[in-house]
């Protein structure tokens, strides 16, 4: 087997292992053997604009983590596929080359990007949305919209 395919079973261990019975999040292989492609799925509260220009608290936000043939020396490629409103989130990306590593998991994405989506996380400096981005310089004492801890408690990571 080779480097890359034992890289890509061994997160699919982890990620099984680390969210399977996780209560919010669930993380779903759609492709690949081992997996090169997830959907997650994040029960957590996050903002959504909606057509009037409203903004609203979403409690179930989908993703699609989808795997390059370089990964992981190429990050993964990261989709919303419900609408979030958020400074390094738009319709077609998730901008998580501000912390890509090669040593990162695919649990450790999985957690940041939820955390970006409770606005845990954000970075104003380099937005892919900037409507987003004045609207959280504007509201710093409303965020983060949910505090939950999103590292399973096995996963040996500090909780934060």
């Amino acid at each position: 087997m080779s480097l890359r395919l034992r890289r890509l079973a061994n997160e699919q261990d982890r990620l099984q292992k680390l969210f399977g019975a996780h209560p919010l999040v669930s993380v779903r292989p759609t492709a690949g053997n081992p997996p090169d492609r997830y959907t997650v799925e994040y029960r957590i509260g996050g903002l959504e604009r909606r057509p009037d220009g409203t903004l609203v608290v979403r409690r179930q936000h989908q993703m699609e983590i989808v795997l390059p043939a370089e990964y992981p020396r190429m990050p993964a490629a990261c989709r919303m596929l419900t609408p979030v409103f958020h400074p390094n989130i738009d319709a077609f990306t998730v901008c998580t080359s501000d912390f890509h590593s090669a040593q990162e998991t695919l649990a450790d994405l999985v957690v940041r990007v939820g955390q970006m989506i409770a606005f845990q996380k954000h970075n104003v400096k380099s937005p892919l949305n900037g409507e987003a981005a004045v609207w959280v310089e504007q509201n710093l004492s409303r965020l983060p919209v949910d505090p939950s801890d999103l590292y399973p408690p096995e996963s040996g990571e500090p909780q934060r």
